[in-house]
């Protein structure tokens, strides 16, 4: 990737379409056989947000309010291509699946009866999981984000928007290109509208138009941006089911981190954060949602993006001191052992603390 990141630009350039296609038709090849689920991209948000608006992930490039969007663009174009490789060539032979997994944090209107909070909330989920979801769901970005960037991009005096535009073909060959959603999710957000004005430089930030904002009584037990909001996860996942045809749903990511380590590796905090973020999955199931599995964040504690290894995720925390890197369980990891062994909530009075809990079934 070094390579492709050097010569070519990484994801500012199209031709990493044909390279990354290439490679995706390799692991079909070789892996095809044993492997039924493949996941094109993983969390394509943080890749195009941190690593071309911010620079705050690899590789770095600060390309304000336009490297993102064109980034993405190339990732969902990507994804479409791949999907055409597999359903053309190795579905019929090899009966597999191809999804992608995106991550997105819920957003909640401040005030639920003022129409510039919903709308805001809407913008808050429209440029996070919609710029993604929606041209693999419904054929182009969501509107909404295609005039907010197009008329803060003429405001700047530019030909055109800073948000590409799909051509009618392009939209007919992406839509449609997922087997299953794969959806990560760790916290939400309330939204309210808050006006930019006219700025010079531009950023994918400040085109969205809103404030984010949380509450002090939610629990914080790990980094300072993920709160414990169980009642976020059923709301984004109904969301999904009602925007975009209620999808095949598997969560490939949800967890939380640990600010400090507890050396009797006792983290009460993340047994609780399960057992919210578990039982809200329930509901959305007994709301028709068709969510598949879940898969908890994360096995082990490992490298975070430029976090590193400060950031622990881990059922089993890591030594990375020593040089064999020993692991030991958490008290997380025997309680998501019982879990994933009754495939539920192992019984009723484990989930008397929930609120408003709802018995665990085998649906998941």
């Amino acid at each position: 990737m070094k390579v492709l990141q050097e010569k070519y630009g990484g994801w500012q350039n199209i031709s990493m379409i044909n390279y990354f296609n290439d490679y995706a038709n390799l692991c079909f090849e070789k892996f095809g056989d044993r492997v039924k689920h493949w996941i094109t991209f993983s969390n394509p948000w943080a890749v195009a947000e941190k690593g071309y608006e911010t620079g705050e992930h690899a590789p770095g490039l600060k390309l304000g309010g336009c490297g993102a969007y064109k980034a993405a663009h190339h990732i969902i174009k990507t994804h479409a291509k791949v999907w055409h490789s597999y359903n053309n060539t190795w579905r019929s032979e090899q009966q597999g699946m191809v999804g992608i997994s995106l991550t997105s944090g819920w957003g909640e209107p401040v005030d639920p009866h003022s129409q510039t909070d919903r709308d805001a909330a809407e913008r808050y989920i429209q440029f996070h999981l919609g710029w993604f979801a929606n041209p693999i769901y419904r054929g182009d970005y969501p509107e909404i984000m295609k005039n907010y960037v197009g008329r803060k991009s003429a405001q700047q005096g530019l030909g055109t928007s800073r948000l590409p535009t799909f051509s009618v073909q392009e939209k007919t060959y992406i839509k449609g290109t997922s087997d299953f959603l794969g959806i990560g999710h760790f916290t939400t957000r309330y939204v309210l509208q808050k006006s930019f004005p006219f700025l010079q430089v531009s950023s994918y930030h400040t085109d969205r138009d809103l404030a984010e904002l949380v509450d002090p009584k939610w629990p914080a037990p790990g980094p300072k941006w993920l709160h414990s909001v169980p009642w976020g996860f059923r709301r984004l996942l109904n969301f999904i089911k009602t925007q975009y045809g209620n999808p095949l749903i598997y969560v490939t990511e949800n967890g939380v981190s640990e600010k400090v380590q507890c050396t009797q590796l006792c983290d009460e905090w993340r047994i609780e954060y399960l057992k919210g973020y578990i039982n809200e999955i329930l509901k959305a199931l007994n709301d028709g949602v068709n969510v598949k599995g879940y898969t908890a964040w994360s096995l082990l504690d490992k490298f975070e993006w430029n976090k590193g290894f400060s950031e622990r995720f881990g059922f089993y925390h890591i030594d990375f001191k020593n040089k064999n890197k020993p692991r030991y369980p958490k008290a997380s990891a025997d309680y998501y052992k019982k879990i994933i062994s009754a495939n539920g909530f192992p019984n009723q009075r484990e989930v008397m603390s929930v609120a408003d809990f709802i018995l665990f079934s085998s649906n998941i």
